[in-house]
C-alpha cells in the first residue's frame, strides 16, 4: 500500500451505501465489533461478490466474515500504533522504510480501502461454524507469522494451503482482488484494486458511516 502508484490513483466515488453484513445471510464474527457496528458493514458491491463468493464454496464451508468498514480515525490509530512498534524494533530505520513496511501490515489512512468500505477480512469455517486452519491466525502481522501472514508463503501446511486456494478461489471468480502480503485480506473498488486490475480509478473513497 505504500507503493505511490497507489495514492496516485484517482478517486471517482460513485455513491454506494455501507450496508450490513448481519443481514444478509453472511456469518458474521464479532471478535472487530463496535458500538455502531462499523465493522460489519461494507459497500453494497463488496456485500454482493461475497454473496457470490459465499454460493461458490462447496457444501459444509462457509465464508467467515471478519472485519469490512473502519473509520478513518480507527484506521490512522492502527497505521500509528504499528508504526510506533516498528521504530521501537529498528530505531535506525529511516522515515520512508518505516512507512514501507508498516504498510505491509495496515494501509496508510489516506489509502485505506476499509475506511473506503471496500475491503473485507474473511476466512472458512466448517458447517459448525468452526474456522479452519489457514496457516495463520487472522491479522497475524510479518512479525509474529514470520511471514507465513503471506498468501504464497512457504512454511505452512498442504492443508492450509490447500484452503487459502479455496478462499481464494471463490473471491477472485467473484471479482474480489487479494492483497497478497495478507491472505485474509481482498477488496472490490478501492485504489490498490484499481491498480491491480488496470482501472482508470477507483469506485470507492473514505467515507463515514451515517
Amino acid at each position: 500500500m505504500s507503493d505511490r502508484r497507489v495514492a496516485a490513483i484517482p478517486v471517482q466515488e460513485c455513491g454506494e451505501v455501507l450496508v450490513d453484513a448481519r443481514t444478509h445471510g453472511l456469518r458474521v464474527d464479532d471478535r472487530k465489533q463496535d458500538a455502531a457496528g462499523a465493522w460489519a458493514h461494507v459497500r453494497q458491491g463488496v456485500l454482493t461478490r461475497l454473496q457470490q463468493a459465499q454460493a461458490l464454496l462447496p457444501d459444509g464451508l462457509q465464508l467467515l466474515f471478519i472485519e469490512g468498514y473502519r473509520p478513518p480515525s480507527l484506521q490512522r490509530r492502527y497505521f500509528e500504533e504499528y508504526s510506533d512498534e516498528l521504530t521501537r524494533a529498528h530505531p535506525d530505520w529511516p522515515p520512508a522504510t518505516l512507512r514501507e513496511a508498516a504498510s505491509r501490515y495496515v494501509s496508510p489512512p489516506e489509502i485505506a480501502p476499509h475506511s473506503a468500505g471496500a475491503a473485507v477480512d474473511v476466512t472458512l469455517v466448517d458447517a459448525d461454524g468452526r474456522e479452519l486452519d489457514m496457516g495463520t491466525r487472522v491479522n497475524a502481522s510479518p512479525e509474529e507469522s514470520q511471514g507465513r501472514c503471506y498468501t504464497d508463503a512457504p512454511g505452512i501446511s498442504d492443508g492450509a494451503r490447500a484452503r487459502r486456494a479455496l478462499l481464494g478461489q471463490a473471491l477472485a471468480a467473484a471479482e474480489l482482488c487479494p492483497y497478497r502480503t495478507e491472505w485474509w485480506h481482498w477488496s472490490f473498488g478501492d485504489r490498490y484494486w484499481a491498480l491491480r486490475t488496470q482501472q482508470p480509478a477507483a469506485l470507492y473513497g473514505p467515507v463515514e458511516l451515517p
